[in-house]
């Protein structure tokens, strides 16, 4: 994916901005989209043939084949493969650098992108009868909404989402990794965040779920002025996540500041590939059901 080549602003992402329905909004973006957010298959006592393998201690004994024991004098079970349905956790950074906007579309910041890309995906695990919940870091806190199934849930999970406001900065590595009690059984955690900070408390406790066997997801999300340094020269910025005064970009500044930025976000997707972690870079302007397919496809890619 170029990072230098500008997406086009259309219209149609601007009025789903200014459109408070998460219903409406996941109806437009997954129109035609056509993904699940899994294809895999377990071995188990299911209902499609797979093979014969020899009994085990502690094997029912319903599924053993007593017709074929009669003609091989030994014991055989039915091996079958059955659809997986896994948990999947939605983890969103609603921290205070994600209230960052768009300067080319009017309503758009990180954190509408974000929440709104996480609704799609709880969504379709909703569609496939997958369990699904949501993991909200914000303001030193972590907020979870237990996984369950359902049209419920999903309105459960949606209404978390439209009430999480960017603030303050991520948990501390001990609340973090003391909340990880839900990852108990291997599933799917799908995190967005601008992971400016890396590594963080909030990467430290997404690897360890990896070394846990979860499939990691991982959405970067950048505005455009970030990737190409676009910002008015002269202009004041501060870190909303640390009180360390204002900074100013002059034209001098830019180049320093678009290597130093490239530098980080090749170590995040450089530390994602060592840990087998998919990892999707997008802009917010940049059409949501896009960004969604780009990053569903790089992980059912990796799958296969």
């Amino acid at each position: 994916m170029s990072l230098t080549a500008k997406p086009a602003a259309g219209p149609m992402t601007a009025m789903l901005a200014q459109t408070r329905d998460l219903d409406l909004v996941i109806r437009h973006v997954l129109a035609g989209l056509g993904h699940g957010i899994h294809a895999g298959r377990e071995r188990g006592a299911g209902v499609e043939f797979s093979e014969y393998r020899a009994y085990a201690p502690g094997d029912e004994w319903r599924r053993v084949d007593w017709k074929l024991l009669a003609r091989a004098d030994r014991y055989f079970v039915r091996e079958a493969e059955r659809d997986s349905h896994v948990a999947a956790w939605l983890w969103l950074d609603a921290t205070a650098s994600m209230a960052e906007p768009s300067r080319e579309i009017n309503g758009i910041d990180k954190l509408w992108f974000a929440r709104t890309v996480l609704a799609c995906v709880a969504a379709i695990a909703q569609r496939q009868g997958d369990a699904f919940g949501l993991v909200i870091c914000s303001a030193g806190k972590v907020e979870f909404t237990p996984a369950a199934r359902g049209p419920r849930q999903l309105q459960r999970v949606l209404a978390a989402l439209n009430k999480a406001t960017p603030q303050g900065g991520l948990p501390s590595a001990d609340v973090l990794r003391a909340s990880l009690h839900f990852a108990r059984a291997p599933g799917m955690i799908f995190a967005a965040s601008d992971f400016l900070d890396w590594p963080s408390p909030l990467s430290e406790a997404l690897l360890r779920l990896r070394n846990m066997r979860h499939d990691v997801r991982l959405l970067t999300l950048r505005t455009q002025a970030e990737v190409d340094a676009s910002f008015r020269s002269g202009a004041g910025y501060r870190d909303p996540e640390h009180d360390d005064g204002p900074h100013r970009l002059s034209n001098a500044d830019r180049e320093q500041y678009k290597q130093r930025s490239r530098t980080h976000f090749d170590g995040v997707a450089g530390s994602c590939r060592q840990h087998n972690i998919v990892h999707y870079e997008a802009r917010i302007e940049q059409p949501l059901n896009g960004v969604l397919r780009g990053w569903l496809q790089l992980a059912g890619a990796r799958a296969r």
